[in-house]
């Protein structure tokens, strides 16, 4: 109880000040309405998705490398080519990653289940899909990890918990459904932060292979150390607050966290029905666009999904874009884009909701202590695995007033119209881990490229020979239902540099410089949900 007091008084007796502040002095309800809107529709039909499909770049004359390591690090794209000119099978791509996964995952800790009677059994039927002349598409035999939040059946959904560690749920998650229905290979269900929130889970605390004696950050962690490492050539993250940003940017990754609604999350984790996004974490924004496009459509199960009918991106005219840069933006980015012919523009998005990180901190908090209420009355969360994070925060939320909740929904609708008028650019570029943008995109529902634009030396290495490396990153952020704008924008970028293709160190960090046990920890400056 005196914890709970020192939090109310420290954090949340200001945020609902600042919010009264900003909705609550005129009475009436005439102004800034709830974002959060009821529904009165009773139909529950599947429905037919006739959303529009991109189209996607022709690859020829891609031979197989000898290597297993380059076949490791190649596109979606040269994969399938591979697939399709029989030069290798699904079932011997299989082979490839899930060698690498055991071969990794002692170090990285950051797969919890491999599931490899699965990926043998949709590998071997990829291939005789193939052979019979059916062809499902650009991701028909390639192997992926999901986030071990997301459901498969006959498989463990651990949601990374101590708690729900034997957890095995009879659901075919939505997301799961659309790459099994596009001839996707899944290999792995990847680490979560226990209960999507940031890197620790029941087994360990997921490295980032660029810097091992690092951690990930943010609770996608096992799909961006396992994309970095080539462990898979793509994977299925979640963001609530952070989670796919932060851990893909860490992890040198490209990245999309879609708008909201872009992508259903029947069968998936719930921290909030209205900050809950899913989205890929990839080689390239090619890639990104790839499968983007399989995943997104109506889920007819959750109410926030809805087709989002966006042009394709491989034929956006850049030329004609007008894109903002704001003063934290790497420039190598923008000097490049505009070399393209893009008009760059100083930006700044301007807007007067000052508690924007206090009201990403209310709609999560009290939306997660909704779902898992019966797991913290029972005292469950007293064996979770880092007491400071959901613990302190959901008995913090418990004492959050109903009325005040409500008002910071309305202080959000408030930042919502606010930011819609300030976004006078088709697309901005700027820092994708600074926490006021990573709340406000989310509270928005706006989409983000996570750009790969670099690397730096680490701080205090062990040695001046280490290959080990911090990565540098930026982001292109667009408005909601313009996520192709960002992928045809990061697309354009990475055509005329190699940033993304670079490898990780993880066989050879350089000399006197091994791999350390148990790793050095690394306090992020944000706890990351999602």
């Amino acid at each position: 109880m005196l914890e709970i007091e020192k939090g109310a008084k420290e954090l949340t007796i200001p945020i609902i000040k600042d919010n009264r502040k900003i909705v609550a002095t005129t009475n009436g309800g005439l102004k800034h309405p709830s974002p959060l809107v009821f529904n009165s529709e009773w139909k529950h039909e599947e429905i037919h998705d006739d959303v529009n499909r991109f189209n996607y770049p022709s690859v020829s004359g891609v031979t197989r490398p000898e290597n297993e390591e380059d076949i490791a690090f190649m596109t979606i794209l040269e994969l399938g080519h591979l697939i399709r000119t029989k030069q290798i099978s699904s079932e011997e791509l299989v082979g490839i990653f899930l060698k690498r996964i055991k071969r990794y995952n002692p170090v990285l800790e950051a797969v919890i289940t491999i599931t490899e009677d699965l990926a043998y059994k949709q590998a071997k039927q990829a291939d005789q899909l193939l052979a019979q002349g059916v062809d499902l598409g650009p991701l028909h035999g390639i192997p992926y990890g999901l986030k071990d939040i997301i459901a498969v059946p006959e498989y463990k959904t651990t949601w990374g918990s101590t708690t729900f560690k034997d957890q095995v749920l009879d659901i075919e998650a939505w997301v799961y459904k659309r790459l099994k229905s596009a001839g996707a290979v899944l290999v792995g269900k990847l680490v979560t932060g226990s209960l999507a929130y940031d890197d620790i889970w029941f087994g360990g605390r997921t490295r980032n292979p660029w810097n091992i004696e690092e951690f990930t950050t943010g609770s996608s962690a096992g799909p961006a150390a396992c994309t970095s490492a080539g462990m898979v050539p793509f994977a299925i993250g979640s963001e609530t607050a952070g989670s796919i940003t932060y851990p893909s940017a860490r992890c040198g990754v490209t990245a999309l966290r879609p708008t909201f609604g872009a992508v259903g999350r029947t069968g998936v984790l719930s921290l909030s029905e209205s900050l809950d996004k899913l989205g890929p974490l990839c080689r390239s924004a090619v890639d990104c666009a790839i499968v983007l496009d399989v995943i997104r459509g109506k889920d007819p199960d959750d109410l926030s999904s809805r087709k989002i009918f966006l042009d394709d991106p491989f034929s956006v005219d850049i030329t004609k874009l007008t894109v903002g840069y704001m003063e934290d933006a790497e420039m190598e980015v923008v000097d490049v884009l505009r070399s393209k012919g893009v008009k760059m523009v100083p930006f700044t998005l301007n807007y007067t909701v000052e508690s924007v990180q206090g009201i990403l901190n209310f709609t999560m908090d009290v939306d997660m202590l909704a779902h898992f209420d019966t797991w913290q009355r029972s005292g469950q969360d007293d064996e979770f695995e880092a007491q400071d994070q959901w613990p302190t925060e959901l008995r913090r939320a418990r004492v959050i007033p109903a009325v005040d909740y409500i008002h910071s929904q309305r202080a959000r609708g408030k930042l919502i119209q606010e930011v819609k008028e300030g976004f006078t650019v088709d697309a901005f570029v700027g820092n994708v881990t600074d926490w006021e943008k990573v709340c406000v995109g989310n509270l928005v529902g706006m989409p983000v490229m996570v750009v790969p634009v670099g690397f730096e030396k680490i701080k205090d290495p062990p040695t001046n020979a280490t290959r080990r490396r911090s990565t540098v990153t930026t982001g292109i952020y667009a408005p909601p239902d313009h996520d192709h704008i960002a992928l045809a924008l990061t697309m354009a970028y990475q055509s005329v540099t190699d940033h993304h293709k670079q490898r990780p160190p993880i066989d050879n960090l350089g000399p006197d410089d091994a791999i350390p046990n148990p790793p050095k920890a690394l306090i992020p400056p944000r706890i990351l949900k999602g």
